[in-house]
């Protein structure tokens, strides 16, 4: 356990980030179909060490796991198909519960030769050996929902280049986080695929697979949110220096920056790269017109009710409904986690979560983490508002393994 506290006074300082995992791992994948190319600031991540592992591993080994990152899972099985893996691919026992069905029917429906060795539509996967035998003809023709897991669609268009014919993947529905898609198919283009869009949510990935290139992955928009929480909680004052985040980025969670501006955090990108975050004056009004749609960006979700929660700001939140299947279901955790601060985040209307914050005070409350990195790093900002302690930090690792020194280095107290 981590016992957090902040010393007084403004916050002043650099916040250190890690790269991109989601790029990261994505480009890793597209870098070994592509066989070749250099890839700088790669994540620290564990769930990008472990990518890399498994990619290598993958040539001698019959018996993978992808532990308990769902990136890994979803790609790699995407990836294990289309080049005739044999072998097991598994995880922890949390990733045997989320769902993986979807995908390993749409590369069943490629030819793909793929058993559930445990409970039917979930890991760990067995795979036969036979890779996907797609039409050579013309684009194999897949249909799947757009309100599933981007990360399923993503794996799926990533291998489309390989397919003898190509891929073409009508996506029904509501399609939610898009801007994943969109990084997806701007890195494919990158490492030399060419996808287009069509009428109906249809996009069309052309055969001839890939070709070597140089990538440099950006900071982590996802690990700034922790910072422009920390900005908007300190006291008056407080500013910090994000360096590696890009004015035009390919992450969704760059909209951090407009979601927290109303919060209390001003950013200004940098003429030599990065962003730097001052604190203003709260303008909450125009966030309280409509509920806060996080169907494009969950991984925010988290970070924001708590900022909100702190703030007193009685925001609606909508569009968390991949955070159920997530690490843990991120919505019963963070709701248990808030009652102990004197709010709350219950669902209002179906689908819609309204923040409720009564006496909202924090002194030396017990954050239990549910084995989520996004809930440590989501309630670790609530430090500079009063002590507080963390049970299993080491959660962090997943995305953000410097988190706590990073936290260390401009000013927060973080002891045992």
């Amino acid at each position: 356990m981590l016992t957090l506290s902040w010393p007084g006074g403004p916050l002043r300082g650099t916040g250190r980030l890690p790269a991109s995992k989601s790029e990261a791992n994505r480009a890793l994948l597209l870098q070994k179909l592509a066989g070749g190319g250099t890839l700088t600031n790669l994540s620290e991540a564990n769930d990008t060490v472990l990518m890399q592992r498994l990619l290598t591993q993958a040539t001698t080994a019959d018996y993978l796991d992808a532990e308990d990152a769902g990136t890994v899972m979803r790609f790699m099985t995407a990836y294990l198909a289309a080049t005739g893996w044999r072998g097991l691919l598994t995880g922890a026992a949390r990733m045997k519960q989320r769902p993986i069905g979807v995908l390993v029917e749409a590369l069943r429906a490629l030819g793909a030769v793929i058993t559930y060795e445990e409970a039917e539509g979930y890991p760990p996967l067995r795979f036969g050996g036979q890779p996907v035998a797609a039409p050579a003809s013309g684009p194999a023709e897949l249909m799947v929902r757009g309100d599933i897991s981007s990360q399923y669609i993503s794996a799926l268009l990533m291998v489309g280049p390989t397919l003898p014919g190509g891929l073409r993947l009508r996506l029904t529905g509501e399609v939610g986080s898009r801007p994943y898609i969109n990084m997806t198919l701007s890195l494919m283009e990158h490492f030399g695929a060419t996808a287009t869009l069509g009428p109906g949510e249809t996009i069309t990935v052309a055969p001839g697979g890939y070709r070597p290139a140089d990538y440099e992955v950006e900071s982590d928009w996802s690990a700034a949110s922790y910072w422009y929480a920390l900005v908007a909680l300190a006291p008056p004052g407080s500013a910090a220096t994000l360096p590696g985040l890009r004015a035009r980025s390919w992450q969704g969670d760059h909209v951090i920056q407009q979601i927290m501006h109303p919060l209390g955090v001003e950013t200004e990108f940098l003429a030599d790269g990065g962003a730097y975050l001052r604190q203003v004056p709260l303008a909450p009004a125009s966030l309280l017109a409509q509920p806060l749609d996080f169907t494009d960006c969950p991984d925010l979700a988290q970070t924001v009710a708590v900022v909100a929660a702190a703030l007193g700001v009685p925001l609606r939140l909508m569009g968390l409904h991949s955070l159920r299947i997530k690490e843990t279901d991120r919505i019963a955790a963070v709701q248990a986690e808030l009652r102990k601060f004197g709010a709350d985040m219950p669902e209002v209307a179906p689908g819609v979560f309204e923040m409720q914050a009564t006496d909202f005070k924090v002194d030396n409350q017990e954050i239990n983490t549910y084995d989520d990195h996004r809930m440590a790093m989501a309630f670790a900002p609530l430090a500079v508002r009063g002590p507080l302690r963390v049970h299993e930090p080491q959660v962090v690792r997943k995305s953000y393994p410097s988190f706590w020194r990073a936290l260390a280095a401009v000013g927060v107290s973080v002891g045992d």
